[in-house]
């Protein structure tokens, strides 16, 4: 994996997390949450990565990596 495929797995991850922070968001808005709540979900920082996406990432890579034999 080079450094251009790492970028596009982080970047994923980060659109995935902002995502689901909206989302979340939008939810608890809807919800009529309290203020105190709201808050909370604005100031917690949302990682950009987390080890499910890393899994899942070398999971995509290892699957779309052709395999190469090499004569011995």
């Amino acid at each position: 994996m080079d450094a251009r495929d790492r970028l596009i797995i982080a970047l994923a991850a980060q659109l995935r997390a902002e995502r689901e922070t909206r989302r979340t968001f939008a939810d608890a808005v809807r919800g009529g949450l309290s203020r105190e709540v709201l808050t909370a979900i604005l100031e917690d920082p949302v990682p950009a990565i987390t080890q499910i996406d890393l899994a899942a990432a070398d999971a995509a890579a290892a699957a779309s990596r052709p395999t190469i034999f090499r004569a011995a």
